[in-house]
């Protein structure tokens, strides 16, 4: 029934992020999240400068970097084994980044976006992680269509593997994530979820990030205030059932950890 997964924990520096915007935008509050999320178990801690959620507006480069180079550089000095990943699209942050401490670039832009990632990957030699998306987080949700989104969203990704491949980075350094929530809409992401064995296919690791996302509420007849963590946690069973437990990119580190430990007591033959 499945693996362990990895654990990314999620740490937001911005001010308008869709279920945390606001909490850590001081550097000491982030950086104690960050110490609490890894002593819950995460085993990466995926720093972001920028909201992606739908209708998000961009915020300039020097912005982003100003709101996490200090806690990247906190984090990788209280803790140097941690496994620190940047989120960002933006070449110069990564760059930045990476110098900082983050080892892992966390790129919702899969490259395309800013046609100097790639370089800034190989040259650095972080791990990275391309995600799908249709289209910037200002128009990404306006009525998104796929012929079959399954067979789309992988076409894609294995498109981008060969780019990665032809912009000289090793695919061992690749790991892809199919963007639930990210220019989908309910049914879409739901589908995503229950095909995730599809995905295996690329050869690499695979990025989920289902936690708190708005297919959550909508699915359930919530309202965005509401916690979206036991439904989050069940789409997260499903992932453990299909064999899709690579790597979750999650805000609930402790409470997803003892999730999956329960799972595992109760599938032990």
């Amino acid at each position: 029934m499945g693996t362990s997964p990895l654990f990314m924990g999620v740490l937001n520096v911005t001010p308008d992020s869709f279920s945390d915007g606001g909490c850590f935008m001081e550097t000491s509050a982030a950086v104690n999240h960050g110490l609490r999320l890894l002593d819950d178990g995460a085993e990466l801690i995926d720093v972001g400068g920028e909201s992606t959620r739908p209708g998000a507006e961009p915020v300039p480069a020097d912005e982003e970097m100003r709101r996490i180079l200090p806690v990247i550089r906190e984090l990788r000095l209280l803790r140097p084994k941690a496994v620190l990943s940047v989120d960002t699209h933006k070449a110069s942050v990564a760059a930045e980044a990476v110098e900082a401490g983050a080892s892992v670039i966390n790129d919702v832009g899969a490259g395309l976006w800013d046609p100097g990632m790639l370089e800034v990957v190989r040259q650095s030699g972080a791990g990275y992680i391309g995600m799908h998306s249709r289209g910037t987080p200002r128009v990404m949700q306006t009525d998104p269509q796929y012929a079959n989104v399954v067979a789309d969203v992988l076409e894609f990704l294995s498109s981008r593997r060969h780019a990665y491949a032809e912009a000289g980075i090793p695919a061992d350094h690749v790991a892809f994530d199919p963007g639930v929530g990210f220019g989908k809409t309910v049914v879409h992401n739901l589908e995503l979820i229950a095909q995730a064995p599809a995905f295996k296919a690329l050869g690499r690791p695979v990025v989920w990030g289902l936690s708190r996302k708005s297919f959550i509420f909508k699915s359930l007849g919530l309202t965005p205030e509401d916690s979206r963590l036991p439904g989050g946690l069940a789409a997260h069973a499903k992932l453990l059932a299909s064999g899709g437990a690579q790597v979750w990119r999650v805000h609930e580190v402790r409470e997803t950890r003892q999730f999956v430990r329960m799972w595992q007591l109760l599938h032990t033959d």
